[in-house]
Parts: structure tokens; sequence; C-alpha cells
């Protein structure tokens, strides 16, 4: 029996475990997950979807404002991630680990689910440079702020409203 265990272990590559889970099988993200379609981003308007239903009531109002006076600016905001399950969250690291050969590097640009401010409803991406530079420059008059150095997409409702934005980190890893 213990051989067993041993041998179906050894035969595990590095992708199979994330954050000390050993995954079940193939698991395909479904919308209930949060998941939306590249070619299909989110409008705020978009409520029912899982992945802004399941967001931060505050960070939802925050965009949303901020989304208002954009307008006046002609931008809009796309949202491309928003709430996701942990499920989603951990194939999302199994992919990382497996596109980029290691663990370590993944985590530069994918959060475990325990991390992840996505996994909580606090974070969104936003799709399109204008919204994103948008936001940089005038977010944190909701209290919106980029809160990782190389992901200039990835949004949270990181300090009070009119407050300075904390520095942000310098990847996922935080």
């Amino acid at each position: 029996m213990l051989t067993g265990a041993i041998t179906l272990l050894s035969s595990m590559t590095a992708s199979t475990f994330v954050a000390g889970v050993v995954a079940a099988g193939p698991f395909s993200p479904t919308e209930a997950d949060g998941t939306i379609p590249d070619a299909e981003p989110l409008t705020l308007r978009d409520e029912d979807h899982p992945a802004l239903a399941r967001l931060d009531v505050d960070l939802l109002e925050a965009l949303r404002a901020a989304e208002e006076a954009a307008g006046v600016d002609g931008v809009s905001f796309d949202i491309t991630s928003g709430w996701r399950s942990a499920d989603y969250q951990r194939w999302l690291m199994q992919e990382a680990i497996r596109t980029y050969g290691s663990e370590e590097l993944a985590r530069e640009f994918v959060a475990t689910p325990e991390q992840s401010s996505h996994v909580t409803g606090h974070a969104v991406d936003i799709g399109s440079l204008e919204a994103q530079l948008w936001i940089m420059e005038h977010g944190r008059a909701w209290g919106l702020c980029q809160t990782y150095a190389n992901e200039r997409w990835h949004i949270e409702r990181a300090t009070t409203d009119g407050g300075e934005c904390p520095p942000p980190h310098a990847d996922a890893r935080g």
C-alpha cells in the first residue's frame, strides 16, 4: 500500500500541487467560477455575471462612480476579470506553472487562492489601456489603485476616497 502511494506521488508533476492541494482531475472553469471569455469583456452593467455579482460592494460602487467620471473623457471600463472562485484561481496557478516552468516564476504573475484579491472579490482587471491609464491617474479619488507594478490592469480599492494609493507590490507575490 505504501509503495503504491509513493509511486503515485512520484508520478505527479509540480503542476499537480498548488498550495498543498492535489488536483482532483481536469478542471474546466465556468462562468460560475467567474470566467470571462477573452473576446467578451464585461461592462459594469453586467451585474448578474458572477465575476461582478460577487465583487465587494464598495469596490463595485467605486468603479461605477469612477467610470461615470471617466465617461466625460470618453473612457469606459471593460472588465476582463473580477471575482474568481478558489478553484479557478488554483487552475490559473497550475496553468502558470505549466507556462513558466516553476511555481516560483508563476507566482510573479498569479497569486495563490489564499492570497488572491480576486478570490475575495476585492480586485478587477481592466482591459483597455486607455481605462488603465485613466484609473492610474484619477482612480485614487474613489480609492482605486494599481496594486502590482507589473500589472497595470489589476485594480483594487486600496485607500479611502481621495487618499494616497500605497506603493504597488513588485508582483503577485506581494
